[in-house]
Protein backbone atom coordinates (compact mmCIF):
# COMPACT_ATOMS: atom_id res chain seq x y z
CA UNK A 1 0.00 0.00 0.00
CA UNK A 2 1.69 3.73 -1.48
CA UNK A 3 1.98 6.05 1.43
CA UNK A 4 -0.50 8.99 1.11
CA UNK A 5 0.86 10.97 4.01
CA UNK A 6 2.70 14.09 3.53
CA UNK A 7 6.14 14.44 4.79
CA UNK A 8 7.90 17.91 5.36
CA UNK A 9 11.01 19.01 7.02
CA UNK A 10 11.87 22.37 8.92
CA UNK A 11 14.59 23.51 10.96
CA UNK A 12 14.13 23.72 14.65
CA UNK A 13 12.98 27.63 15.22
CA UNK A 14 11.69 29.53 18.03
CA UNK A 15 8.34 29.41 16.16
CA UNK A 16 8.96 25.38 15.77
CA UNK A 17 10.29 24.81 19.31
CA UNK A 18 7.23 23.06 20.73
CA UNK A 19 6.84 20.61 18.12
CA UNK A 20 10.73 19.58 18.55
CA UNK A 21 9.66 20.04 22.62
CA UNK A 22 6.45 17.47 21.61
CA UNK A 23 9.38 15.06 19.63
CA UNK A 24 11.49 14.74 22.07
CA UNK A 25 9.96 15.86 26.29
CA UNK A 26 6.21 15.98 25.31
CA UNK A 27 5.81 16.13 28.94
CA UNK A 28 8.27 18.45 29.32
CA UNK A 29 10.75 16.91 31.86
CA UNK A 30 13.04 19.05 33.49
CA UNK A 31 15.30 16.09 33.50
CA UNK A 32 14.67 14.55 30.40
CA UNK A 33 16.91 15.48 27.41
CA UNK A 34 17.38 18.19 26.02
CA UNK A 35 19.86 17.24 23.38
CA UNK A 36 22.23 19.53 25.07
CA UNK A 37 25.21 17.45 26.02
CA UNK A 38 26.65 17.34 22.75
CA UNK A 39 26.30 21.34 22.42
CA UNK A 40 26.72 22.95 25.63
CA UNK A 41 28.46 22.50 28.66
CA UNK A 42 27.11 22.60 31.79
CA UNK A 43 28.31 26.59 32.18
CA UNK A 44 27.18 27.43 28.97
CA UNK A 45 23.08 25.79 29.86
CA UNK A 46 23.59 27.35 32.57
CA UNK A 47 24.41 30.74 31.32
CA UNK A 48 22.07 30.27 28.03
CA UNK A 49 19.11 28.86 30.52
CA UNK A 50 19.50 29.97 33.89
CA UNK A 51 19.11 26.40 34.91
CA UNK A 52 16.65 25.08 32.50
CA UNK A 53 17.79 22.96 30.15
CA UNK A 54 14.46 23.58 28.79
CA UNK A 55 15.20 27.53 28.07
CA UNK A 56 18.92 26.60 26.98
CA UNK A 57 17.38 24.54 24.34
CA UNK A 58 14.92 27.15 23.31
CA UNK A 59 18.11 29.57 23.12
CA UNK A 60 19.24 27.26 21.03
CA UNK A 61 16.38 26.99 18.55
CA UNK A 62 16.37 30.77 18.42
CA UNK A 63 19.79 31.33 17.75
CA UNK A 64 21.67 31.31 14.14
CA UNK A 65 23.37 27.84 13.96
CA UNK A 66 21.90 24.76 13.66
CA UNK A 67 19.96 23.14 16.13
CA UNK A 68 18.34 20.53 13.77
CA UNK A 69 15.24 19.70 11.89
CA UNK A 70 11.60 18.49 13.14
CA UNK A 71 9.97 16.06 10.29
CA UNK A 72 5.83 16.15 9.99
CA UNK A 73 3.85 13.77 8.89
CA UNK A 74 0.66 15.23 8.09
CA UNK A 75 1.22 18.22 10.17
CA UNK A 76 2.14 16.26 12.97
CA UNK A 77 5.71 16.49 14.49
CA UNK A 78 6.77 12.99 14.44
CA UNK A 79 10.45 13.05 14.32
CA UNK A 80 13.83 15.03 15.31
CA UNK A 81 17.65 15.38 13.91
CA UNK A 82 20.15 17.01 15.68
CA UNK A 83 22.12 17.69 12.60
CA UNK A 84 24.54 20.91 12.61
CA UNK A 85 28.30 21.24 11.36
CA UNK A 86 30.55 19.36 13.38
CA UNK A 87 32.90 22.52 13.94
CA UNK A 88 29.54 23.78 16.00
CA UNK A 89 29.18 20.71 18.18
CA UNK A 90 31.83 20.97 20.81
CA UNK A 91 31.56 17.58 22.17
CA UNK A 92 31.86 16.05 18.94
CA UNK A 93 34.89 18.50 17.56
CA UNK A 94 36.70 18.00 20.99
CA UNK A 95 36.04 13.88 20.50
CA UNK A 96 39.36 11.59 20.65
CA UNK A 97 36.94 8.62 19.71
CA UNK A 98 35.52 10.06 16.99
CA UNK A 99 38.18 11.83 14.97
CA UNK A 100 37.28 13.05 11.25
CA UNK A 101 38.14 11.43 8.60
CA UNK A 102 39.32 14.03 6.47
CA UNK A 103 39.31 17.99 6.49
CA UNK A 104 36.04 18.62 4.81
CA UNK A 105 34.10 20.62 6.70
CA UNK A 106 31.33 18.10 6.97
CA UNK A 107 28.11 18.17 9.01
CA UNK A 108 26.91 16.01 11.57
CA UNK A 109 24.14 14.04 12.69
CA UNK A 110 24.32 13.25 16.41
CA UNK A 111 20.86 12.11 17.33
CA UNK A 112 17.99 10.76 15.63
CA UNK A 113 14.32 10.64 17.92
CA UNK A 114 11.03 9.35 16.37
CA UNK A 115 7.74 10.42 18.29
CA UNK A 116 6.41 7.49 20.42
CA UNK A 117 3.02 6.09 18.85
CA UNK A 118 4.93 6.69 15.47
CA UNK A 119 7.41 4.29 15.52
CA UNK A 120 8.00 1.78 12.65
CA UNK A 121 6.02 4.03 9.99
CA UNK A 122 8.92 4.91 8.06
CA UNK A 123 9.81 8.30 9.64
CA UNK A 124 13.30 7.49 9.79
CA UNK A 125 13.63 7.65 6.17
CA UNK A 126 11.85 10.89 5.84
CA UNK A 127 13.71 12.57 8.72
CA UNK A 128 17.51 11.53 7.26
CA UNK A 129 16.36 12.88 4.26
CA UNK A 130 15.17 16.27 5.41
CA UNK A 131 18.19 16.64 8.01
CA UNK A 132 20.63 16.33 4.41
CA UNK A 133 18.40 18.39 2.39
CA UNK A 134 18.45 21.18 5.26
CA UNK A 135 22.46 20.85 5.38
CA UNK A 136 22.78 20.86 1.81
CA UNK A 137 20.46 24.25 1.34
CA UNK A 138 22.99 25.52 4.23
CA UNK A 139 26.11 24.44 1.76
CA UNK A 140 27.20 21.53 3.42
CA UNK A 141 29.64 19.20 1.49
CA UNK A 142 28.61 16.18 2.94
CA UNK A 143 26.78 14.89 5.95
CA UNK A 144 27.82 12.59 8.48
CA UNK A 145 26.49 10.04 11.05
CA UNK A 146 28.32 7.68 13.79
CA UNK A 147 25.72 4.56 14.09
CA UNK A 148 26.30 1.09 14.86
CA UNK A 149 25.71 -2.08 13.02
CA UNK A 150 23.68 -4.61 15.07
CA UNK A 151 23.28 -7.94 14.34
CA UNK A 152 19.57 -8.03 16.31
CA UNK A 153 17.69 -5.08 17.86
CA UNK A 154 19.34 -2.29 18.90
CA UNK A 155 19.17 -1.16 23.11
CA UNK A 156 16.46 1.46 22.97
CA UNK A 157 18.74 3.67 25.23
CA UNK A 158 21.13 3.62 22.56
CA UNK A 159 19.19 3.68 19.52
CA UNK A 160 19.26 7.67 19.04
CA UNK A 161 22.86 7.08 17.37
CA UNK A 162 21.43 5.24 14.35
CA UNK A 163 22.17 1.82 12.36
CA UNK A 164 23.99 0.90 9.50
CA UNK A 165 21.11 -0.23 7.80
CA UNK A 166 18.96 2.63 8.28
CA UNK A 167 21.93 5.27 6.44
CA UNK A 168 22.20 2.74 3.92
CA UNK A 169 18.77 3.50 2.87
CA UNK A 170 19.60 6.64 2.78
CA UNK A 171 22.33 6.93 0.53
CA UNK A 172 25.21 7.24 3.17
CA UNK A 173 28.43 4.78 2.78
CA UNK A 174 30.86 3.57 5.48
CA UNK A 175 34.23 5.71 5.18
CA UNK A 176 35.65 4.53 8.69
CA UNK A 177 35.36 3.62 12.07
CA UNK A 178 35.29 5.48 15.48
CA UNK A 179 37.02 4.36 18.26
CA UNK A 180 33.61 5.27 20.33
CA UNK A 181 30.71 2.38 21.52
CA UNK A 182 27.64 2.37 21.53
CA UNK A 183 25.54 -0.78 23.60
CA UNK A 184 28.91 -2.16 23.15
CA UNK A 185 29.18 -2.18 19.59
CA UNK A 186 31.50 0.01 17.80
CA UNK A 187 30.16 3.54 15.78
CA UNK A 188 31.22 3.66 12.73
CA UNK A 189 31.79 7.09 10.54
CA UNK A 190 29.27 6.73 7.10
CA UNK A 191 29.13 10.03 4.73
CA UNK A 192 26.41 10.97 2.01
CA UNK A 193 28.39 13.37 -0.34
CA UNK A 194 26.68 16.22 -1.62
CA UNK A 195 26.57 18.47 -4.68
Amino acid sequence: MADTAAWTTHPVTAARFDDFADVINPHRRSTHCWCLSHRLRVKEIEELGSGSREDAARALASGRSSFGVVTYRDDVPVGWCHVAPRDEIPRLAASRLIRPVDDLPVWSIICLVVRGGHRKQGVTGHLIEGAVAYAASRGAPAVEAHPVDPEGRMDTTMAFVGTRAMFERAGFEVVGQTDAVASRMPRLVMRRTLG
